[in-house]
């Protein structure tokens, strides 16, 4: 098949461009039943760019591998999964520790009753779903690859990580959106997110490269750690303690899984490695 070299600068200003438009005509269209369909048109602006990038290639490899990202459903290895899922927890039940220790409640070991947030009357759950589903597509459909195309995965996840956080600013100004809540709350709050999306970021490169590249697992992973931030009773503050256990838990998994993220097997010739992945399995 024919090689293909991916265009991660091409990609990102596209997306950049269409998803942050759509949010600035959200924030203009705050007070109009129009603000639901803008903030989502920005949601899909990724996935919509990766599709179209990868079908516009022509190139049968690259087209053949989104298409085993979609139905691969064979690539999740159970484990890997469950294990990042585990590693998650313990993140939450140390932060929460902590900040009793510091005399934050014990009642942030339960549940909320319900979300934090809702958009132009839609339901906390469904942007969470949509979110979850759809900014995979785009992300794990071409996004991520474009940079690991060139780089360790330790590095594209430090590139991406960043990228992926700047990517939600103009979310901060989107009446309803659990960012704008953030941003009423004040800026550390704000700078606490941006900051938390890198390491979260190197968890859901272990996800996806340990499950050979599967979308579903980072689905399942990404919706995992969106429903966890609204359901359990967490103060801002302890979301902030979450950060450091999160770059801790980051750490060890880097250097628990050196060969995963400092290969370079893969830099220059991704779909080529992927194959042959595929063929020896």
């Amino acid at each position: 098949m024919e090689h293909y070299v991916y265009k991660p600068v091409r990609f990102y200003v596209t997306v950049f461009a269409l998803t942050w438009g759509f949010w600035i005509l959200a924030i203009l269209f705050r007070d109009t039943p129009l603000l639901f369909l803008f903030m989502l048109l920005g949601v899909v602006m990724p996935a919509a760019t990766a599709v179209v990038t990868v079908l516009r290639s022509g190139n049968d490899m690259l087209i053949s591998d989104l298409k085993r990202k979609l139905a691969g459903f064979y690539r999740i290895d159970p484990v890997f999964i469950i294990i990042p899922v585990l590693t998650f927890i313990v993140v939450v039940i140390c932060s929460i520790a902590t900040s009793v220790l510091f005399g934050g409640s014990m009642e942030q070991f339960s549940f909320t009753d319900g979300f934090s947030f809702s958009i132009g009357g839609t339901s906390a759950l469904l942007t969470i779903l949509i979110a979850s589903v759809i900014e995979e597509l785009g992300w794990r459909g071409y996004g991520e690859d474009a940079v690991g195309y060139y780089h360790t995965w330790f590095r594209e996840s430090l590139i991406f990580g960043c990228v992926w956080a700047c990517w939600h600013i103009p979310l901060f100004w989107v009446p309803g959106t659990y960012h704008y809540g953030l941003r009423e709350m004040g800026a550390l709050y704000m700078i606490n997110f941006l900051v938390s999306a890198i390491p979260v970021d190197f968890l859901q490169t272990w996800v996806y490269v340990k499950n050979k590249r599967s979308m579903l697992a980072t689905i399942i992973f990404h919706l995992f750690l969106n429903v966890m931030q609204e359901k359990i009773a967490m103060t801002p503050e302890t979301k902030c303690i979450e950060t450091v256990f999160v770059f801790v838990a980051a750490a060890i998994v880097v250097v628990t899984n050196k060969k995963l993220f400092f290969e370079k097997d893969h830099i220059g010739r991704l779909l080529e490695a992927q194959e042959e992945d595929e063929r020896r399995k």
